[in-house]
């Protein structure tokens, strides 16, 4: 019996220290940046809940409400989603300063979806600088798509260049005589579209635009721009607005009695924001193209992925307008960052987050258009970089043709 025992006591601390070992092993495979612990993940955003871009607040809310149906399942490896998002009005020094306090005062880990090609501009120095991750920015300026000088910033939509190279070459085709002119927001946004068009157009472009003209986006209304543009006679109008603006271009040109062939761009296709304002009747065979799914349109109401999107706007946002295009767009892109997280397991480091943001492989959130999927790589910062032109028809829009590649040189 004493043999035996002895021989127990003398197993007792081989055992004890794999049982160290083990646990040790197990801590060590979780790996936290600030923002990150074994209970909680905090994500910032900003986006504009006021002022004059403050039609895209509904996908902040809807980011919320997502993620409340996260939490509500459980979070994500057992971690729930603290989504702290602020109000930056599409101002760039109050970008700056809320996401500095993101950053420095709640100590997020990444900063995910913030809105606008000027805000984006203005945060990111800074937070390339802190190493802190720029996360599927809401905005297409081809500039995100730069993992060489700006390895924390990262896009998610189809660049503007790239949409505007598709509208280009549609012209070339359909209407290679065609007087064009060109509205355009007075920043980084609107320029992006114009030289993504200019460049499509080739060296066509100095014949078949006409016009160019620009607005500053204070303006309360650009009705006198829609004038100077109908003086010069143009067949085709590229609107290449934010959605204010789009829906009172298309209202003005229909009360002018002028029927250009009108061009919209992709961010302000909303039917809720932008075509109903606009008016229904004035804004029939208006041109655009898509990358995701209209929630209106009867095509999708048998597509699994748009009957959980149906169930939960009606279970977490029951009073969101289903025709806003923005309830499309911030459940895909939370959709996403989920899935990285997802991916991220226990290691929520900032690093982490970007390699695994940068690891997406045919990845297709329920609210993309089929045949069109996610796809990234450590030097490929662009998403998503397919569309399909559609034309408003009735009260929704109809897709046609191919789906487009246009992807512009990453930077």
């Amino acid at each position: 019996m004493m043999l035996v025992r002895s021989m127990r006591l003398a197993a007792l601390p081989a055992a004890l220290a794999l049982v160290v070992m083990t646990a040790s092993g197990a801590l060590a495979q979780k790996k936290y940046d600030t923002g990150a612990t074994d209970t909680e993940i905090k994500i910032g955003n900003i986006i504009p809940y006021s002022g004059p871009a403050s039609a895209y607040g509904t996908i902040g809310k809807t980011e919320t409400a997502y993620f409340n149906m996260i939490n509500a399942q459980g979070g994500i490896n057992g971690r729930k989603i603290n989504f702290i998002s602020y109000d930056d009005a599409y101002s760039p020094p109050k970008a700056v300063e809320q996401v500095r306090r993101l950053v420095e005062s709640d100590e997020v880990l990444v900063v995910f979806n913030p809105l606008g090609t000027p805000s984006n501009t203005a945060i990111q120095k800074y937070l390339n600088g802190k190493k802190v991750p720029q996360l599927f920015v809401a905005t297409g300026a081809t500039k995100w798509n730069d993992p060489k000088n700006f390895p924390w910033t990262i896009g998610w939509q189809p660049s503007y260049q790239s949409e505007a190279q598709i509208y280009a070459k549609y012209l070339l085709k359909e209407k290679p005589n065609a007087k064009i002119g060109v509205l355009y927001q007075n920043d980084d946004f609107g320029k992006d579209y114009l030289k993504g068009f200019k460049d499509g157009l080739g060296a066509k472009a100095s014949s078949m635009i006409t016009i160019e003209d620009s607005y500053e986006i204070a303006e309360p209304t650009i009705d006198t721009h829609v004038v100077k543009l109908k003086a010069a006679n143009p067949d085709v109008l590229m609107i290449f607005t934010t959605p204010k603006f789009a829906a009172q271009t298309i209202k003005k040109t229909a009360e002018l009695g002028w029927k250009p062939l009108q061009i919209l761009a992709n961010v302000s296709v909303s039917v809720g924001a932008v075509m109903q304002p606009a008016g229904f009747d004035n804004a029939q065979g208006v041109l655009s193209a898509s990358y995701t799914k209209d929630g209106t349109d009867s095509q999708w109401k048998d597509d699994p992925g748009m009957k959980k999107w149906n169930a939960f706007l009606d279970k977490y946002m029951p009073d969101a307008n289903k025709a806003d295009s923005s309830t499309v767009y911030g459940y895909g892109a939370a959709q996403t960052l989920v899935k990285v997280l997802q991916m991220c397991g226990d290691d929520l480091t900032r690093t982490n987050v970007m390699k695994q943001a940068a690891s997406l492989k045919d990845f297709t959130p329920d609210t993309l258009l089929p045949g069109i999927t996610i796809n990234t790589s450590p030097t490929d910062f662009a998403p998503i970089s397919q569309l399909q032109m559609q034309r408003f028809k009735g009260d929704k829009w109809e897709r046609f043709g191919e789906i487009f590649s246009a992807d512009v040189a990453t930077q």
